[in-house]
């Protein structure tokens, strides 16, 4: 069996304080940066349809072939993000981010 040799980091869950998570460290700050460009300053923000709508295009393609798990990625950087306080979930339907 090969080891996995990828550098990882930790991230935080907003939906389970105090709970750490050990992720791709590369795929993590390749989502985060993509998120961050595209995410609004201020309410009402934006919803995670449309976030990954327009954060797709701005990933790496080797990375995220054909913006394969991109979905999952951009949910594990907007938790990791609102749990440490960068980022603001509005509570509407559907719901919003933006910055904090």
């Amino acid at each position: 069996m090969a080891s996995d040799k990828t550098p990882k980091i930790e991230i935080q869950n907003a939906n389970h304080p105090g709970k750490v998570y050990r992720v791709d460290a590369d795929k993590y700050q390749a989502m985060k940066a993509a998120f961050l460009k595209v995410l609004p300053g201020a309410s009402p923000g934006a919803t995670a349809a449309t976030l990954l709508k327009d954060v797709t295009p701005l990933l790496p393609a080797d990375l995220f072939p054909g913006g394969e798990k991109a979905g999952w990625w951009m949910t594990g950087v907007q938790i990791d993000l609102e749990a440490k306080g960068i980022i603001i979930r509005e509570q509407t339907k559907p719901l919003r981010f933006h910055r904090a």
